[in-house]
């Protein structure tokens, strides 16, 4: 599993020019899948995000989590993730967890944001083409990757 994690002042995702999840300051997740990945891959990686402290305190210095600057998330599923182009222009995404697979592993590890950190989770559409728009706070983008 890939993750690239962006601390956002606020985030929204549409599908067809309509507007279907926004957030203000949090997270914009891009998650990418692969065939190893499974239900403890979601949960190992929903730890470290929710615990993840990249928001600054009163100094200045990264060291608050989600929760304590009140933020929530806005997940989007990216197969694209696991673009390889070592032997070509044209990325082979045979690394790419498949289609039903993917969704179903993507859905759980939005609940187990949701339910087991009490993260505000809102989602893109699986399988549709998005366009994100995003303010990246500092900027602060992190690749967590299992």
């Amino acid at each position: 599993m890939r993750v690239v994690v962006q601390r956002v002042s606020q985030a929204q995702v549409s599908v067809e020019s309509k507007i279907v999840s926004s957030i203000g300051k949090g997270y914009l997740l891009l998650i990418g899948m692969t065939h190893e990945d499974d239900i403890d891959t979601a949960k190992q990686m929903a730890r470290k995000i929710a615990n993840l402290r990249v928001f600054s305190d009163l100094e200045g210095k990264m060291n608050l989590s989600l929760s304590q600057v009140g933020g929530e998330i806005l997940s989007i599923s990216q197969f694209t993730l696991y673009g390889d182009t070592n032997n070509s222009n044209r990325p082979s995404f045979t690394k790419a967890m498949n289609y039903k697979e993917a969704d179903k592993l993507y859905l759980d590890f939005n609940e187990i944001l949701r339910k087991e950190y009490g993260i505000n989770v809102k989602a893109g559409v699986f399988g549709e083409h998005m366009e994100v728009s995003l303010v990246n706070d500092g900027p602060v983008t992190i690749i967590i990757e299992k």
